[in-house]
């Protein structure tokens, strides 16, 4: 399973390497950090730097989206790149075409502005969570992680390790989450909201 999560100037650390430390310690998982374009080195939110593996494929199973900069308004983040555009639409392409989706925190606003969250049910960054609603997102403010399938959102910064950890349940069965949460020592947030009509591996 390729699993690609997005970087951008302005995202979050902990966003993008909390799953990153999560999926990538885990079974038959290909995990990449990926960039629009070509790979480079991107300037997260607080300063570190970090170098890309490769460009964002045509159609990663599943595309990770961290938050950053949504509620400061800082320059560079999730708002930043919704209002350049390229990456919503970039998103939005990849899941035309059968990816899965996951955001962490304001994460969410980037699937939103790619048209993807109208109706459905998701969550972010406390903070957001007027922005997300006027986006016509169906707001499930009280949840950590919310599973629609091929799209399932996670609130907060921390939220992402719950988030990497109900995809690894998901894929790989509970047992193998609980494995990796005790490698982790973290005790997960049990508050998963998941659609009824989901099959009982998450499709």
């Amino acid at each position: 399973m390729r699993i690609e999560i997005a970087l951008y100037d302005g995202f979050d650390e902990l966003d993008a390497i909390g799953p990153f430390e999560v999926l990538a310690g885990v079974g038959p998982f290909d995990v990449a950090l990926v960039t629009l374009g070509a790979a480079r080195t991107v300037t997260a939110a607080h300063g570190a730097r970090i170098e890309a593996h490769a460009t964002l494929a045509d159609r990663p199973d599943l595309l990770v989206v961290p938050g950053g900069g949504w509620n400061d308004r800082r320059p560079a983040g999730a708002r930043a790149e919704v209002d350049r555009g390229e990456l919503p639409a970039a998103i939005a392409a990849r899941h035309a075409r059968g990816t899965r989706l996951a955001s962490v925190c304001t994460g969410a606003m980037l699937l939103a502005a790619a048209g993807l969250l109208r109706g459905r049910p998701a969550v972010t960054h406390h903070g957001a969570i007027g922005d997300l609603r006027a986006a016509g997102a169906r707001v499930m403010p009280d949840a950590r992680v919310v599973d629609d399938g091929d799209i399932v959102t996670a609130g907060g910064i921390t939220s992402g390790i719950d988030l990497a950890l109900w995809i690894v349940e998901r894929e790989l069965g509970a047992d193998a989450a609980k494995r990796a949460a005790g490698e982790l020592e973290y005790t997960r947030d049990p508050r998963i909201w998941r659609a009824s009509s989901l099959s009982a591996d998450g499709r």
